[in-house]
């Protein structure tokens, strides 16, 4: 890899983008790519110059650094994968990492600390991190008393819980757009506009709570 493809992964980390979409503008595999920022500082202290020298010296005393096993390839790609997928859907990329971190973790349970080492990130972004996704339903907090430490835990009941959190929201706004419109008048326009959104939004929200409940217990 020449001093540009590390200037240029740099400058994606900076902008935020994923190892896969790094790994399209240069035309490389995704697994090239983190491996290539995991073994010199992780996304949050890649450095291009240092990361050149170092693979430099490696060149020198030749032994360059050992790929990843075949399986250890296939965990980061997935792992890319459902990053870039949680952010196109519209996670925070932290919310992204962490919740993806969680799933992909053997029992789906992990403390702050485990979290920050294992994403290279600070301690305050596993916190916002954290605070969001509980608010939204997609993992839960448990306390261990013995050693007074919170442990996040992603389970099977995750989406079920975040799909009843979205949809009573929906049904909230749903019920505020209802009363907006009959205190304008369903004989106006903006009345029966909004009379009828949140009539649409009503009944989409009603439909996602019975849908959660009975497919709540599908196996898998």
């Amino acid at each position: 890899m020449t001093r540009q493809d590390r200037q240029r992964i740099a400058a994606g980390l900076a902008e935020g983008r994923s190892y896969a979409e790094i790994a399209r503008r240069l035309d490389r595999p995704t697994s090239t790519i983190s491996r290539e920022v995991g073994r010199n500082g992780g996304p949050s202290d890649y450095r291009p110059e240092r990361a050149h020298h170092a693979a430099a010296r490696r060149a020198r005393r030749g032994t360059p650094a050992r790929s990843p096993e075949p399986q250890d390839r296939t965990v980061l790609e997935v792992e890319e994968g459902a990053v870039e997928m949680a952010v196109g859907m519209g996670l925070p990329k932290m919310v992204a990492r962490v919740l993806i971190g969680l799933w992909l973790s053997e029992d789906g349970r992990l403390t702050a600390a485990e979290l920050s080492r294992g994403l290279k990130v600070s301690p305050a972004s596993i916190s916002m991190a954290v605070g969001y996704l509980t608010q939204q339903g997609l993992i839960r907090r448990e306390r261990d008393p013995q050693r007074r430490r919170d442990i996040y835990v992603v389970d099977d009941d995750a989406w079920y819980h975040s799909t009843v959190i979205s949809a009573r929201q929906t049904l909230a706004a749903a019920e505020i757009t209802k009363a907006a419109g009959q205190t304008l008048g369903l004989d106006t326009p903006v009345g029966r506009r909004l009379a009828r959104g949140g009539a649409f939004l009503e009944r989409i929200s009603l439909d996602a709570l019975a849908s959660a409940e009975r497919w709540r217990d599908l196996p898998p």
